[in-house]
């Protein structure tokens, strides 16, 4: 199973000394539940952005 960096969206390596995940791209350094919490808030902020694109052309001119 691979898992996305939720930065730039590389393969994030499993360390198992430090039980900590790595981006060999960006550096993010992270445990588990650190990167279950950002990959939460970066879904939720794009939930939010699409439902905001919807209501900008909803309220618009729809041409």
């Amino acid at each position: 199973m691979t898992i996305a960096c939720p930065d730039c969206g590389q393969p994030m390596i499993y360390e198992p000394a430090t039980k900590m995940y790595v981006c060999k791209r960006c550096g993010l350094y992270v445990t588990y539940n650190q990167l279950v919490k950002l990959i939460d808030e970066k879904k939720l902020k794009e939930s939010n952005d699409m439902k905001k694109e919807y209501l900008k052309w909803w309220l618009g001119d729809k041409k």
